[in-house]
């Protein structure tokens, strides 16, 4: 069923409902019959980074619509901690490139968001008001401007995508963010949480849907509860290894694959170095 052919609130296609939750887990879900369903879950259970993208500029309308969801997102006590940086100079995207790996959903999107955390409007509007902002320099502040824009930039990819344009969460933008902050002439107490790959994707790249772990591994009742041995993840690397085989990617165990990626300092491709990073962009961090 397309999404077009969905109607709010209505009961969805057990089928059409029952292929969806597949998709998103890899493997066969209890039936939930007359569920209501929305486009804005279909989008949702749908979602891919999309990694291949198609010569064609964003609209603006359509980033400024993008902008309204995100600003639609909560925000704590409405502080509103965050900002964005539009990126679609060919030359600065290729710069930030450079650290973030040289991807290639970089170099082919033609538009790059940078989500910061924002505490620097903050300060600004306090000394405009003659007031102290101590409470700007502990740790809550920093650690909420980046749940803000985290918000916020998951509402706008519900919305790009939508539209039918393809995302992608670009996180390597944090191995350096210090070389990000001075190609943004961002000022102090901003930092560059993630980046975000805007486009339309190439529809002769289409990239599958990857499935999660099952909802039993992260849903607790009551109490974050597990057996004596821990879960159990030898299925989820089995459905894994299946949708690696399909995107005719390098098959390796989630559980493996996971470990490797937390074993040492290297493996955080410089981000170990965060906390002298962020104070060194002004944030206090008491």
């Amino acid at each position: 069923m397309s999404r077009q052919a969905l109607h709010r609130n209505e009961p969805h296609d057990d089928v059409a409902l029952g292929s969806l939750l597949q998709r998103r887990y890899g493997t066969e879900q209890p039936q939930l019959a007359g569920t209501p369903w929305t486009d804005t879950i279909d989008t949702i259970l749908s979602h891919r980074s999309v990694r291949s993208y198609l010569p064609v500029t964003v609209e603006a309308a359509t980033l400024e619509l993008a902008i309204a969801a995100a600003q639609s997102a909560p925000s704590s006590s409405n502080l509103q901690a965050w900002s964005v940086v539009a990126v679609a100079d060919e030359q600065r995207k290729a710069r930030i490139n450079a650290i973030a790996g040289s991807q290639r959903q970089i170099e082919q999107a033609p538009l790059l968001l940078i989500w910061l955390a924002d505490l620097s409007r903050l300060r600004g509007i306090a000394g405009g008001q003659q007031s102290t902002s101590h409470g700007l320099d502990y740790l809550e502040s920093f650690l909420l401007g980046v749940i803000d824009a985290a918000l916020a930039a998951q509402n706008a990819v519900t919305v790009l995508e939508s539209l039918g344009l393809g995302t992608c969460y670009i996180g390597a933008i944090r191995n350096d963010p210090g070389f990000v902050a001075r190609e943004l002439a961002l000022p102090d107490e901003v930092f560059p949480v993630f980046g975000l790959t805007v486009g339309y994707p190439d529809p002769s790249d289409v990239t599958g849907v990857k499935p999660r772990l099952p909802q039993a591994a992260v849903l607790h009742s009551e109490q974050y509860g597990s057996g004596d041995d821990g879960p159990d993840f030898s299925g989820y690397n089995d459905v894994l290894r299946g949708f690696q085989r399909m995107q005719r990617m390098p098959e390796i165990d989630w559980t493996e694959q996971m470990s490797r990626r937390i074993a040492t300092k290297e493996a955080l491709k410089n981000r170990h170095k965060l906390r002298e990073v962020v104070k060194s962009l002004g944030f206090k961090l008491k």
